[in-house]
């Protein structure tokens, strides 16, 4: 019968326990490979997503949360049925007006009338939301100095987007549009007499305090935002959705949010200034949007 010997007993365990460190390193390595693949076929994300919200909201007792407060009443609904050729009408001139609509990067600072930018918030307002929670904050910044604290946070970020986070392939799908700015210089956000930020509010708060559960906050807020490019559209008003990636937090910080906000979407508001120019772009067709079953 064969023995082993202290000796090549500890030499054995010492081969077991090195075959092992290998193994764990070389899963380690496949992990650390895999997200880094991840990570370059997903350019897009977005730090704002690690916020500690998010941590917070798991973390804490959910005895924290309200329950569902006092039920709404019900009220007879108030439409408008138009005949058939008015409705017809008046669908092809509201999509003549947004087809109309562009994304304009150059804006002019004259000033624009406060009560439009009211009607147009209070529009967005109008937008549905999961349990009526509307979990929506905008904020309109007119201040110069404001302004300019944006642009420089924003700037600085985007500069690190272009060059790191983006890859080659934003930067080329945008040379291919002619835009005569495709880098991290935002002079719309001087420029534009308005600036609105739109935040999410992932939860909200009760009466008493306690937290209220915001369902599709995200998706609602998008729906809004959807509403809002409408509005501005329709008081002949121009804009060019930003979403500041990784600028987040520091915007809520410069703007005194609370924690339970997070930027979904930036708009700089204005006239069109008079150099202004779009690419000569045109939409898919309605056979390529659209299927019938």
């Amino acid at each position: 019968m064969f023995f082993l010997t202290p000796v090549l007993v500890a030499v054995v365990c010492i081969l077991i326990a090195w075959i092992f460190k290998n193994a764990d390193e070389r899963s380690m390595e496949g992990r650390k490979g895999e997200t880094r693949a991840r990570a370059q076929t997903r350019p897009w994300v977005d730090e704002d997503l690690k916020d500690s919200t998010d941590l917070q909201q798991v973390e804490e007792d959910v005895d924290d949360w309200q329950e569902s407060e006092e039920n709404v009443e019900h009220i007879p609904f108030s439409h408008t049925r138009y005949p058939e050729k008015e409705m017809i009408k008046r669908s092809q001139e509201f999509y003549e007006l947004l087809n109309k609509r562009r994304s304009v990067r150059f804006i002019s600072n004259e000033q624009i009338p406060m009560e439009v930018i009211d009607n147009v918030i209070k529009s967005a307002g109008t937008a549905p939301s999961g349990a009526h929670t509307e979990p929506w904050t905008f904020v309109i910044v007119k201040d110069l100095d404001v302004k300019h604290k944006i642009r420089e946070i924003i700037e600085e970020e985007e500069e690190i987007n272009y060059l790191k986070r983006m890859g080659r392939q934003w930067v080329t799908d945008l040379k291919k549009l002619r835009y005569k700015i495709t880098n991290w210089i935002k002079e719309y956000l001087d420029t534009a007499p308005v600036l609105i930020l739109i935040f999410k509010q992932v939860h909200g708060f009760a009466a008493n305090g306690k937290r209220k559960v915001h369902y599709y906050n995200e998706i609602s807020v998008s729906i809004a935002c959807g509403i809002l490019l409408a509005a501005l559209q329709n008081a002949g008003l121009v804009t060019v959705t930003t979403t500041p990636l990784n600028c987040g937090p520091r915007l809520r910080v410069l703007l005194g949010r609370p924690a339970n906000e997070k930027l979904l979407m930036l708009l700089p508001v204005g006239y069109p200034s008079q150099e202004a120019t779009v690419p000569d772009l045109i939409r898919k067709p309605l056979d390529q949007i659209m299927v019938t079953v």
